[in-house]
């Protein structure tokens, strides 16, 4: 296996109309989501091996979910159903193509309920990777299964990765998803933050000095989205920053998860992991995951929009051939 990705698997509720704020949305669409399952999809459909460990409601939704991902290539024996909460849902507004609007239905949900005896322990020990958002960190008993799984997979030699992926309407308050962050960073490989994450945890809005920061405190590779703008890392050969590809965006939700799979593909699957960690290789890697981020963009709902690698390969050649490129 080359990643296991472990947390929340939901249904997102999108909204019929694109323009208007979550209360005057006329009518909602059912697609599945959630970030860490997002990312297993994007892997499977790029051709990297990959796993969904987490907790879905053992009802209609839960069971389509789980037959989604599977459908998609994504290993699911480590999927659990509750029969006490319901699998959670997101309702999504988009004000505009580059802003979305969330509130979650999860009072818990059962993504929050998975505990740790309930972990695939044989994926979690075969893996070159886990993946995981700070989501999985809120409260228990999702919160001591991550840090069981990290322990796991880490024992084996494998990466963690987080991405920040911080939801405010989710944390008690904004001082503690902080304190659970940054408690954690000195046992991640990867950290993914946006500039709204890299402010919250740095206090710095500059990508360079923001990164060392992140650096400095354990990571080994610092990623940090930037929108239309592009994409910019921090490795401890160098630093770079790769712009995107302006494409029409029709809902940019999910493009970080597309990002991220593109990322982990490039880093896990052209030989071992801290031999990626140059800025040469580091750019091309980032290059390809800004491929998959723009193909994402251009249509709604995450999974069913996220592309083939043959797809992003298509559109990299596309690109290549455009006057600036």
């Amino acid at each position: 296996m080359d990643v296991v990705c472990l947390g929340e698997l939901l249904v997102d509720m999108f909204p019929a109309e694109v323009g208007r704020r979550l209360v005057d949305v006329s009518a909602f669409r059912p697609k599945p989501g959630g970030a860490p399952a997002n990312v297993s999809v994007g892997l499977a459909r790029l051709g990297t091996r990959s796993a969904f460990i987490g907790k879905v409601g053992d009802d209609a939704f839960g069971h389509h979910l789980a037959q989604v991902l599977g459908n998609a290539g994504v290993e699911t024996k480590g999927i659990r159903f509750d029969d006490y909460a319901r699998t959670t849902m997101a309702f999504i507004a988009s004000p505009d193509p580059d802003t979305a609007e969330f509130v979650f239905y999860r009072n818990p949900g059962a993504d929050m309920l998975l505990r740790p005896d309930e972990l695939d322990t044989e994926l979690l020990l075969e893996t070159k990777a886990l993946h995981f958002g700070s989501l999985s960190l809120v409260d228990d008993p999702i919160r001591q299964s991550t840090y069981e799984a990290m322990k796991i997979v880490s024992s084996q030699g494998g990466m963690i990765s987080l991405d920040v992926n911080y939801r405010p309407t989710l944390w008690p308050s904004q001082e503690l998803a902080y304190d659970a962050v940054m408690a954690l960073l000195p046992r991640v490989n990867l950290v993914k933050v946006n500039e709204i994450e890299l402010a919250l945890l740095t206090g710095e809005d500059d990508p360079d000095a923001g990164s060392r920061r992140l650096i400095s405190l354990g990571p080994e590779i610092c990623v940090i989205t930037l929108g239309k703008a592009g994409s910019y890392f921090r490795v401890a050969e160098g630093n770079g920053f790769v712009p995107a590809y302006q494409v029409k965006t029709v809902d940019a939700t999910g493009c970080g998860d597309g990002f991220v799979a593109g990322l982990l593909t490039g880093l896990l699957t052209h030989g071992q992991w801290p031999e990626q960690l140059t800025v040469e290789k580091m750019t091309r890697h980032l290059t390809f995951a800004n491929a998959v981020g723009a193909l994402t963009a251009q249509s709604q709902g995450v999974i069913p929009a996220l592309p083939t690698a043959m797809m992003v390969e298509d559109f990299l050649a596309w690109a290549s051939e455009l006057p600036d490129g």
